[in-house]
């Protein structure tokens, strides 16, 4: 008798041995193949050896808490499918981790109908996730941004190397690295570890205990020896984002390692070898921090033996429309629904922004504009302040009349005399924000449809009677001899 080969793995972290046994037994009967950890070490080993589709964490564990852990390994990987264990005091806490990236929590005491539900739920994202474009691909829709990609690749052919990314804050150095790791390594059968750290984030008394780990007694409440982040990274990539942050007295030690590529514990007398590959990020001009006397020059020699320079948003408006539709199908699937299209008028209203704050600020641009649209509309309702504010008032905000249908947009029609008893002119204005953008979004459906009910409630992605109720709130949106049957 053949044995069904698992469809996931999922990494359990509970000290409790019995209650393991039961999530492990319902792991199992959803499909998938259980690895029990009773501890965060056990936990740390067995991510350092492999990666998981799904990692359930219990709080409280003997040696630490899970939603550190889970802080921790979010930052390394955002995409990462976690549920957490907690108790019912901690709740509020738990909410706010979803709110991080976080993809479920589970009350204790949990119901094994409860929790295979959930791991149900986690399935289905992991089948979404691994319908979109693949780890390490970036988009690459412009000229300046295929440099960056045939330099990555070229740099992936050279593990060893050193790469040093710049670039403004959030043109996307973290994605760049990420896609030199997946090009390097993607001809390996096995997972090979990715860790980051933010070294601005990092306390100074901290930072060589972190990256390089520490003896039992190095330091006060070192009750343990700890694995660093050099250890762990073994022969994959360690990224150290905003390297420009290091403090100076640390930078010695920093250049040590990536010179003789070897380091030592805190607290220890043994060297290690490094056989990883080192890929570090800056927002900063290190040339002129080396003149201010902020960064030391030898160092920044060592780092920029192979320069990546990532172009700011604003350089590469082309790629902004496919860079907006990815991130509004990844927002789509963390907040569990379905992924509406862009406007092509707004699509172009994205393009021509200069965004300062770069791919983080456009991110934040369409998740705001995710969440007040509602679910059972197929257009995305751009945020209304950002519009405006997009576009100065001398730029008037394109409206759908029957002459600026674009030609290109599904279903459009050429202007008629039925199209064109649609208003032009809307009270939307007057309206909440959320019942404009849906007050709009209906009024462009009818034109696209030359005022036919039942087409315009499919493209709108409702159903007729839902249509038909707004209609009824707005029947000025009503055209004359309007179609409900054909």
């Amino acid at each position: 008798m053949s044995v069904p080969v698992p469809s996931y793995s999922c990494l359990l972290v509970e000290d409790d041995a019995g209650f393991a046994q039961m999530l492990s037994a319902v792991v199992r009967e959803t499909g998938g193949e259980p690895l029990h950890c009773g501890n965060l070490r056990d936990a740390r080993a067995a991510l350092g050896r492999r990666s998981f589709d799904v990692l359930v964490l219990d709080n409280h564990l003997p040696d630490g808490k899970g939603f550190d852990f889970y802080l921790e390994l979010s930052k390394r990987n955002p995409a990462q499918t976690a549920i957490l264990l907690t108790g019912l005091p901690e709740l509020a806490h738990a909410v706010e981790l979803t709110r991080h990236g976080l993809f479920d929590y589970l009350s204790k005491p949990i119901e094994a109908d409860a929790f295979a539900a959930c791991l149900r739920r986690a399935r289905t994202r992991l089948a979404h996730l691994k319908t979109d474009l693949p780890p390490g691909e970036m988009v690459v829709a412009s000229p300046a941004m295929r440099e960056v990609a045939q330099l990555l690749q070229q740099a992936a052919r050279h593990p060893a190397a050193t790469v040093l990314l710049t670039g403004e804050t959030g043109v996307g150095k973290d994605v760049a690295a990420q896609a030199l790791h997946h090009w390097t390594f993607a001809s390996q059968a096995a997972a090979t570890p990715y860790l980051a750290v933010n070294c601005a984030s990092m306390p100074a008394e901290m930072f060589e205990a972190e990256l390089f780990g520490s003896e039992r007694g190095a330091y006060t409440g070192a009750e343990r020896a700890r694995e660093g982040l050099a250890g762990a990274t073994r022969e994959g990539t360690l990224f150290l984002d905003e390297i420009g942050e290091v403090p100076l007295p640390l930078q010695a030690k920093l250049l040590r390692f990536l010179e003789a590529r070897e380091y030592r514990s805190l607290g220890s007398t043994v060297t290690k070898k490094f056989a990883g590959r080192v890929v570090a990020a800056t927002n900063r001009n290190l040339a002129e921090e080396v003149a201010a006397g902020r960064f030391r020059q030898d160092l920044l020699y060592r780092l920029d033996s192979f320069t990546v320079h990532l172009p700011p948003l604003r350089e590469r408006r082309e790629e902004v429309p496919a860079l907006a539709e990815r991130l509004v199908n990844q927002l789509a699937v963390k907040y569990g629904r379905k992924a509406p299209k862009l406007l092509p008028e707004d699509a172009e209203a994205l393009r021509g922004y200069d965004y300062p704050g770069n791919i983080r600020e456009l991110r934040n641009l369409l998740e705001r504009s995710l969440l007040r649209t509602p679910p059972d509309v197929v257009w995305l309702s751009l945020d209304a302040a950002w519009l405006k504010h997009a576009r100065p008032a001398s730029t008037p905000i394109p409206v759908a009349t029957p002459a600026s249908v674009p030609a290109n947009l599904p279903g459009a029609i050429p202007a008629t005399a039925e199209s064109a008893a649609v208003p032009a002119s809307t009270p939307a204005r007057e309206l909440p924000p959320i019942e404009a953008q849906e007050y709009e979004l209906i009024r462009r459906a009818l034109l696209e449809t030359n005022g036919g009910i039942r087409r315009a409630a499919s493209k709108l992605g409702i159903s007729h009677q839902a249509l038909l109720r707004r209609l009824q709130k707005w029947p000025e949106l009503r055209p004359a001899g309007a179609k409900e049957a054909e």
